[in-house]
C-alpha cells in the first residue's frame, strides 16, 4: 500500500493556494483514464488536464476502459478493451500503466479497474471523485466494496471540502490522503458573449429563436438530471424558451411532451460554449450532483444559473450572488427564480459568477494543484 499523501490544510481553500511545483523538478509520467470516450463530465475534466499537462511539457496519455456508441469519431481516447473489466482490457491498462509513474482513475467505473488490474505494479493511482458519494454508494454492500477500493488509491482527489469529508467519514479513509481540488475548465474555451450582436449570432448559428428568453439546459438527458422539471418550469414561463443540449435514455419521451414549440432539443453539442453565449440563463434541475462541470464552463461564460440546491453545487452557484439555488424538485420554486434572474440581476450575476469561476475553477489555476498531487503520489515508497 502506498504511504499516505500529505493534504492541505482543513478548511475551504482557494484553488491557488497549493504552492505550483518546482519547474526544473521532473514531473511523472501519467496516465489518465477514463470509462469510455464520451463527452461527460469526468471525461472532460480528463481531457481538459491532459492537454493542459502537455501543453506544460509533461507526459501525459489518456485512454478509455470501452467503447461507447454515442462517443465521436475524434474523441482522443484509445479504447483498451471491449468491456469496463474485460479480462483483456484489464491486461491492456496493467500494460499501459508500466508506462507510467502514476494512473489518474475519472469516473466510478475506472476504480475498480484500477484497484484491480493495478495489484502487485508498482505504479500507484489517484482517484478522482466529481459526484456525490452519498448517492452511488446508498446500499451498505456497496458501500464496502468502494470503500475497499478506495482504500487502494494512493491518493483520491474531492471536488469541494464538503465532499472530501463525506469520503473521509463514509470510508473511513485516512485524512491525509484525500485531498480537495476543485473541478475546472479551461476559461479561454468559455468566453462571454461580447455584446448583443455576439449573442445573436450564437442563437442564429444553433437554429434558436432570435427573441425572448433563452434558456439552456445541459447534461445527460438520464433520469437523475431531472430535464422533466424543467419542461415543467417552462410551462409557468410563457415568455422563455428553452434549449436543451445533452442526449440520453429519456430524450424521446420528453421531447414527445413539449407541444409549445418552445423547446428545442440540439442533441449534444460538441463545443456548448455557442450556447453558453446565446442563452439568458442556465438550469441546473438535478437530483444528485458533485460541483458539475457544466457550471463552472457557464460561469466562466458570464452565464448565471438557477440550479437545484443538491451535493456541492453551491461551491459554484452562490445564492444571491453568483446565481440562485431553489430545492430539488420544485418546478413552481424554479420557475419563480429565473423569473427574478431575467427581470433584475441577470448581468450582475453573470459577471460576479465569472469573477467567481476564474479566481477558482480555470484550469490554469487549479492544474498547479494537480501537478503537486501527482508528483507526490509518483514519489511516494510503494511496496
Amino acid at each position: 500500500m502506498p504511504d499516505p499523501v500529505p493534504a492541505q490544510p482543513a478548511g475551504p481553500q482557494p484553488a491557488a493556494a497549493p504552492p505550483a511545483p518546482q519547474r526544473d523538478v521532473p514531473q511523472p509520467a501519467v496516465l489518465h483514464l477514463v470509462t469510455d470516450p464520451r463527452r461527460r463530465g469526468a471525461q472532460n475534466l480528463a481531457r481538459d488536464l491532459h492537454a493542459e499537462l502537455l501543453r506544460r511539457g509533461q507526459r501525459s496519455d489518456l485512454r478509455a476502459l470501452q467503447p461507447h456508441p454515442d462517443a465521436p469519431a475524434d474523441a482522443g481516447a484509445p479504447v483498451l478493451g471491449p468491456a469496463r473489466f474485460h479480462p483483456r482490457t484489464l491486461r491492456a491498462l496493467r500494460a499501459a500503466a508500466r508506462r507510467a509513474d502514476v494512473v489518474v482513475a475519472h469516473g466510478s467505473s475506472t476504480l475498480p479497474a484500477c484497484a484491480l488490474a493495478l495489484l502487485g505494479t508498482r505504479t500507484p493511482f489517484v482517484y478522482v471523485n466529481i459526484g456525490d458519494p452519498r448517492h452511488w454508494t446508498a446500499s451498505a454492500s456497496r458501500r464496502l466494496r468502494v470503500g475497499a477500493f478506495l482504500h487502494r488509491a494512493a491518493a483520491v482527489a474531492a471536488i469541494s471540502d464538503g465532499a472530501r469529508q463525506v469520503l473521509v467519514d463514509r470510508f473511513r479513509l485516512p485524512a491525509q490522503r484525500v485531498r480537495t481540488i476543485p473541478n475546472a475548465r479551461p476559461a479561454d474555451r468559455f468566453p462571454p458573449a461580447a455584446d448583443d450582436a455576439d449573442r445573436q449570432a450564437a442563437r442564429a448559428a444553433l437554429g434558436l429563436p432570435a427573441d425572448g428568453p433563452l434558456l439552456a439546459w445541459v447534461g445527460a438527458v438520464a433520469p437523475e438530471k431531472r430535464l422533466d422539471l424543467a419542461l415543467d418550469a417552462l410551462a409557468l414561463l410563457p415568455a422563455a424558451h428553452l434549449a436543451v443540449a445533452g442526449d440520453g435514455p429519456l430524450r424521446a419521451a420528453l421531447a414527445a411532451r413539449d407541444t409549445t414549440g418552445r423547446v428545442t432539443f440540439l442533441g449534444d453539442l460538441a463545443d456548448p460554449a455557442p450556447l453558453y453565449r446565446a442563452a439568458d440563463a442556465l438550469l441546473l434541475t438535478s437530483d444528485s450532483e458533485g460541483v458539475p462541470g457544466v457550471l463552472v464552463e457557464a460561469a466562466l461564460a458570464a452565464l448565471p444559473a438557477v440550479a437545484t440546491d443538491v451535493g456541492w453545487v453551491g461551491e459554484v452557484v452562490q445564492d444571491g450572488v453568483t446565481g440562485t439555488l431553489v430545492p430539488p424538485g420544485d418546478a413552481a420554486a424554479l420557475a419563480a427564480a429565473v423569473d427574478r434572474l431575467l427581470a433584475d440581476t441577470r448581468h450582475d450575476l453573470g459577471a460576479a459568477a465569472r469573477r467567481h469561476a476564474l479566481a477558482r475553477f480555470d484550469l490554469a489555476v487549479v492544474a498547479d494543484a494537480w501537478q503537486q498531487l501527482l508528483a507526490r503520489a509518483a514519489r511516494a515508497p510503494r511496496g
